[in-house]
């Protein structure tokens, strides 16, 4: 396993559609485990393989709290089947827009069909944290950012200052 560099906004690559993955394989597998330590190297609780310069449909998580055992997730060609018409706020942060935090509203629940580690097809009904976890991760494989949901105003000020740390970092 291997920790991966992870890009972040305004990088054009965050804006690719992620393909999906032919044949869940040792190759897939092996970025599933680099991406898992990638994330929790970070540390973050989702992950999309689009963050570290892949542009495969692969997301991974984990919701354990700091005192909990680790409880990896493996989330490969996710597709959402429907979503509530309740919706639920949560205050999101992002490795790709790192050191920024908003809320943002999204579906409370929804339903995803997607392959697991070994390849084997899942259906899971998902709410809370794991709901809105799911959908941010999932925004990524279509090339948009938690910060796309926000007001333009909040988004370009929040892309200014990242563009700002950049340079100011380039500069050192």
């Amino acid at each position: 396993m291997a920790i991966r560099p992870i890009i972040t906004a305004p990088d054009a690559r965050l804006r690719q559609i992620s393909k999906p993955v032919e044949t869940v394989n040792d190759d897939i597998r092996a970025l599933m485990d680099d991406m898992l330590e990638t994330m929790y190297d970070a540390p973050g609780i989702g992950l999309a393989a689009i963050q570290i310069g892949v542009p495969l449909r692969i997301i991974v998580m984990d919701l354990a709290g700091k005192d909990e055992d680790p409880e990896p997730r493996y989330y490969i060609n996710p597709v959402v089947l429907d979503t509530a018409e309740e919706m639920a706020v949560y205050e999101e942060g992002c490795l790709s827009v790192p050191e920024y935090f908003e809320e943002v509203e999204r579906p409370a629940k929804c339903g995803v069909r997607y392959l697991d580690y070994d390849g084997a097809e899942q259906l899971i009904e998902t709410e809370g944290l794991l709901a809105t976890c799911i959908q941010h991760e999932m925004d990524h494989l279509e090339g948009t950012l938690f910060i796309d949901h926000l007001s333009r105003l909040k988004r370009d000020l929040i892309i200014r200052k990242l563009k700002k740390e950049q340079r100011l970092a380039a500069a050192e």
